[in-house]
């Protein structure tokens, strides 16, 4: 087992750790354990990312360089010496984003292991010892991460603004880490005192799908914040201030590098330097109360689960047979309660909310006027389309992929029923109102006369998923398990049917360059897609049998 450089610095401290009452050997094979399976564990933002076979065992550091090209943009917010309030409050946003959920989403299972109990608990290891080792693991961890962020930006600090300012960012960085820390472990104190495990769950897997978004649409504005000449606005303040974390721990530059000497600044430095010291002392304090707590994980509550009204519904308005409706509604349930569909599928969905208007934000910066009236950048929607790929190939994968034997004792002639209904639902749930949300938004921008231009591209939206279907290889729905996606590369797919959107949307613009040719486009679309729906999907035979292939 590898001898960490962390474990051989803590053996420097020995004599320390067993007069607070540790045993030292027992707490250091822990964490030797914690940081090997640490290294063996694939981070959230990275997940899906790397095939198993070049994936590589006891690196910690897959996901810090990430970290790194972002802790870049800290740069030039720290390099000024002119309005530290602006910039710095800035610089702590962007850090409290980054540490925060990246706390949440990829080291719960360390705040949150009930696997210390069921295991070390009926051995010779006292609680002093444990929750030293577990509360090392969480500051190494949380150490490395941010200094991951910040590393660039505190080395330059350090040439550029003398050690004044980079002695007050370090500790500023250290208050606002353990500020993260125990308002991290306050919220799911608090979620677990009213709440049961599956709801702690739902919000865990909310906050990891945040920070692949994040990271996803996070890098395009990367340039963009490279050119911020706002950094010499006036700072004015105001009481709502008060509630901005970022800010208070701003502060302290304004008023000791500044030379501000308003009460305001002064308050802002006391709630950085003190709110962390009682948050610690309060965590400590409610120690005892967090580990009764955690038990609640191990409840099956009812959080996340769906009641089913709403795709009982649907399921009446729009699937023609029972056994239709039965896979609309079986298909929308698992949608909603497989947490690692979520996690793979919900990213791509807000990266295609996100990336018409990155395009578009783009191109009003580059015009003249600012202006996109007249222009045909509405097209962009399109680009929102761009989901469906991932959900076709993600409705195949699932936890409980074990459970797929009951295909084979469906009474059904074929699969035509399983993969309509699951088709239909993935439409309804996902896609379709992805494409609502946009379309809103680009009402608000062009205007409502972009409105026939919309509706033939929700009707190109449903022929390209039919043609998503009839493409990718078929596999019955939350049949597989999800280690076999990354067994599996459909790259050249994937730019294939890319390259045939932009083909839909090429011809939707030869349409728009001559009078009423948005209404012969949009009916065109309207046979063509009444026609593929019906080849892709033929009615179902009337005899009753089994369905003999499970791959479809």
């Amino acid at each position: 087992m590898t001898n960490f450089f962390v474990l051989r610095l803590l053996d420097k401290l020995r004599g320390a750790f067993i007069r607070f009452g540790v045993d030292y050997d027992t707490m250091r094979s822990i964490l030797q354990i914690k940081l090997t399976m640490d290294g063996r564990r694939t981070p959230t933002a990275l997940a899906g990312m790397q095939k198993k076979e070049n994936a590589k065992e006891g690196s910690p550091l897959r996901l810090q360089w990430i970290y790194l090209l972002f802790g870049l943009i800290l740069i030039p917010l720290t390099l000024s010496n002119d309005h530290y309030m602006l910039q710095m409050s800035l610089t702590f946003g962007i850090i409290m984003f980054f540490v925060s959920t990246t706390l949440i989403s990829d080291f719960s299972s360390v705040m949150l292991d009930l696997r210390d109990k069921n295991i070390l608990f009926s051995k010779p290891v006292n609680r002093t010892t444990l929750n030293m080792a577990k509360t090392i693991h969480v500051l190494l961890y949380l150490g490395t991460v941010t200094l991951s962020i910040t590393g660039p930006s505190l080395v330059f600090s350090l040439f550029k603004q003398g050690i004044a300012f980079f002695l007050m960012y370090a500790v500023t960085i250290v208050l606002l880490d353990c500020f993260i820390l125990v308002i991290t472990a306050l919220l799911y104190l608090m979620i677990m005192r009213f709440f049961d495990g599956e709801k702690l769950k739902d919000i865990i897997n909310y906050t990891q799908i945040l920070l692949t978004i994040g990271i996803m649409v996070g890098y395009q504005f990367i340039s963009r914040l490279f050119n911020l000449t706002e950094l010499g606005a006036a700072y004015h303040p105001a009481w709502w201030q008060y509630f901005i974390f970022p800010v208070w721990f701003a502060a302290p530059f304004e008023l000791l590098l500044g030379g501000a000497r308003e009460p305001y600044y002064f308050i802002l430095s006391m709630l950085a330097l003190i709110t962390p010291l009682v948050l610690i002392a309060a965590y400590i304090k409610l120690m005892p109360q967090f580990e009764r707590n955690l038990q609640k994980l191990a409840e099956q509550g009812s959080g996340g689960k769906d009641k089913g009204q709403i795709a009982e519904w649907l399921s009446r308005r729009v699937c023609k047979e029972p056994a239709e409706g039965i896979f609309f509604r079986f298909t929308w349930s698992m949608m909603k309660n497989e947490r690692d569909f979520k996690l793979k599928v919900y990213p791509a969905l807000g990266f295609s909310i996100a990336f018409p208007f990155i395009f578009i934000f783009g191109i009003l910066q580059n015009s003249y006027d600012g202006s996109l009236k007249g222009s045909k950048v509405y097209l962009l929607i399109y680009f929102c389309t761009m989901l469906m790929q991932t959900v076709i190939q993600m409705l195949r994968y699932s936890t409980s992929y074990k459970g797929a034997w009951i295909y084979r004792l469906i009474p059904l002639p074929d699969s035509t029923p399983i993969y309509r209904g699951m088709l239909k639902a993935a439409l309804l749930r996902l896609v379709l109102p992805l494409f609502a949300v946009d379309a809103v938004l680009f009402i608000l921008l062009f205007g409502v006369h972009i409105v026939p231009d919309l509706v033939v591209v929700l009707f190109a939206m449903l022929i390209f998923s039919v043609i998503c279907f009839r493409v990718y290889p078929r596999s019955l729905p939350f049949s597989e398990r999800y280690e076999a996606a990354k067994q599996k590369d459909y790259t050249g797919v994937a730019f294939m049917l890319m390259f045939l959107l932009m083909g839909m949307a090429g011809i939707h613009y030869v349409f728009t360059l001559f009078t009423g040719g948005i209404y012969i486009y949009l009916l065109v679309l309207v046979v063509l897609n009444q026609w593929l729906w019906r080849k892709t999907f033929p009615k179902t035979p009337s005899t009753t049998g089994h369905i003999s292939n499970f791959s479809g």
